[in-house]
């Protein structure tokens, strides 16, 4: 199947546009899963989040709702893959083990500039835990960080694959040795649309596919034309009938664009993708309305605000 949703729910500027004027914010993640099968839960990159958030996220949406999960910017970005342990092991402890069976992928970003190693990549992408079992036994190295908040026990999905995802900032990663360790530990490489700015491609390293819509003209800013979503919907299709599951992010939220661009590339899909109750054209027409009203009501360059 083709799992389709966007990076993140927690946007004040989505209201009006996607979220209806009055909508308390508790309300946001459930309408959300109206609309959508998956979303991409981008708070635990730049913090931990609590078991008691975590569980409050699963009772918000249906039992089939996937959450894929951003990994730590600490063991990425800060520690670049090194003396990663006790870090990863927080990260599992957190409370993201109580998503249980509704947890999707991982996803692991890269920062710019950290140039493929061997030596540097090949014991963290090892020690990613497989399955939930796995993680359970990963997340009791706990250290004191999460001590009093912690989370050790998946409750339900143990027999599933944990399946993780790289997302790379540097050509070096797309060279045959990084791509071919990638396929041996059965790693996703993100397919990562960028406006440019960071190395893109659409080469498979698992079976299963991973992309992120960060936006193909501007990065985070622009709206996806009906023709970019027409490849993109070929491109996902084919996947799909090879027999591959798809998980696709829309990133380009800062217009306000994501849902609806998320909506339309749905409409566009057919029986392949995942759908959640509320058909996804009309709401797709909608958003798209609601952003040029909006975009028209925004003052120009150097008016006041």
């Amino acid at each position: 199947m083709i799992y389709v949703g966007t990076s993140g729910w927690v946007y004040p500027h989505w209201r009006r546009v996607f979220y209806p004027p009055g909508l308390a914010q508790a309300r946001e993640l459930p309408f959300y899963a109206e609309r959508f099968v998956t979303v991409e839960i981008n708070g635990t990159f730049y913090r931990m989040t609590t078991p008691k958030s975590v569980a409050r996220w699963r009772a918000a949406v249906p039992p089939d709702f996937l959450f894929a999960v951003k990994g730590s910017r600490y063991i990425t970005h800060m520690l670049k893959l090194r003396r990663f342990e006790r870090p990863l092991a927080n990260f599992f402890a957190q409370g993201i083990l109580l998503l249980g069976a509704q947890m999707g992928p991982i996803l692991w970003q890269l920062p710019p500039r950290l140039k493929f190693l061997r030596e540097r990549a090949l014991p963290f992408l090892e020690a990613l835990p497989r399955d939930l079992a796995t993680a359970e036994r990963l997340a009791r190295r706990h250290d004191d960080r999460v001590k009093r908040r912690s989370a050790l026990h998946a409750p339900d999905g143990h027999g599933a694959e944990l399946r993780h995802v790289l997302e790379v900032r540097d050509e070096s990663w797309l060279f045959d040795e990084a791509l071919d360790l990638l396929r041996q530990q059965k790693i996703a490489l993100v397919s990562a649309e960028t406006a440019g700015k960071h190395p893109y491609s659409l080469e498979r390293t698992a079976d299963f596919a991973y992309v992120r819509l960060h936006g193909s003209q501007a990065l985070y800013g622009s709206q996806y034309t009906g023709d970019e979503l027409d490849v993109w919907a070929a491109r996902l299709g084919e996947w799909a009938r090879a027999g591959h599951d798809a998980y696709v992010y829309f990133d380009n939220d800062n217009k306000a664009f994501a849902p609806g661009d998320a909506l339309r590339l749905i409409s566009r899909l057919g029986a392949s993708a995942a759908k959640a109750t509320i058909p996804p054209e009309a709401e797709a027409a909608r958003c798209v309305r609601r952003s040029h009203r909006a975009k028209a009501r925004r003052p120009r360059s150097g008016a006041a605000v």
